[in-house]
């Protein structure tokens, strides 16, 4: 009797917190789905992500479920059987199983399709910011070209050099700067250049200086962080394509061997192939 009971109670623990599970997964469907907007891109790639990512409860609570009617038929009694509600949850399982079948080409073409926007977006970006560069590249010019800009470009040069001088002159100073934690390793470099060979200081504070030069390399660095921009935008459409994809296609199999095999065991689906092949 007490076996019986615990067993009775058990099913019926195991039967609640599965309900639970499915109810809860219904729920944050119902709520991710709104504000609805099925023509938007974004909209679809989150719907998606947000779904598959939770689409192991329903699973989970599913089968916690057919293990508390398993339970009750391995403990048979007089008592009163409770509501079967196998059938909707057999039906709701083939029902999501096509729904993550559904998802598995859609993301991954809502993925490439937003990645190629997002390279093209950071192409324009980066063209854009060329743009900008050489557009000012005349009017620095010519203001370097006038007397007075070349009179402070000169003063500028002569900081430089002096700066640079006091350091590489005094070789305690020299060791300091080197040993210096906070100066990064580049400058440290550029210490050891000018230092070894004087004449690179001059070439430096002339490239450092001209306008042609700052704008190559400020073309150079918005070339790199495009290319790194764009790099990153396609490994994570290609992480977020893969991982979505491959874990929809998983559920849609498993929900749709549950659904149907359940189906097909309580002769729905048996019954409707009779009243075909009667026909």
């Amino acid at each position: 009797m007490t076996n019986r009971f615990a067993s009775g109670n058990a099913a019926l623990t195991v039967k609640v917190v599965g309900i639970i599970l499915i109810l809860s997964f219904l729920l944050d469907f119902l709520i991710l789905i709104f504000p609805f907007q099925p023509t938007d891109r974004l909209w679809q790639i989150n719907l998606a992500t947000a779904l598959v990512d939770r689409g192991i409860v329903p699973l989970v609570g599913i089968g916690m479920l057919f293990v508390g009617y398993w339970i009750d038929g391995v403990n048979d009694s007089d008592r009163q059987k409770s509501l079967d509600i196998r059938f909707p949850v057999l039906v709701l399982s083939s029902i999501l199983g096509l729904m993550f079948l559904l998802i598995f080409p859609l993301h991954l073409n809502n993925v490439r399709q937003a990645s190629t926007q997002n390279v093209e977006q950071i192409g324009q970006d980066a063209e854009q910011a060329e743009n900008q560069l050489q557009s000012q590249l005349p009017q620095l010019q010519a203001q370097i070209n006038s007397e007075q800009g070349k009179a402070q470009l000169e003063q500028i040069r002569k900081q430089a050099r002096n700066q640079f001088t006091e350091v590489l002159k005094n070789e305690e100073s020299y060791q300091q700067a080197l040993n210096n934690p906070q100066i990064p390793a580049a400058q440290k470099e550029l210490l050891q250049r000018f230092k070894e060979n004087p004449e690179e200081l001059d070439k430096f504070i002339a490239q450092q200086t001209d306008p042609q030069a700052q704008v190559t390399q400020r073309v150079t660095q918005i070339r790199q962080r495009r290319e790194a921009a764009e790099k990153q935008a396609k490994e994570s459409a290609w992480k977020s394509g893969m991982r979505i994809g491959i874990s929809s296609l998983l559920l849609s199999i498993g929900y749709m061997i549950i659904g149907w095999t359940g189906l097909r065991s309580m002769g729905v689906l048996q019954g409707s192939k009779r009243k075909v092949a009667a026909r």
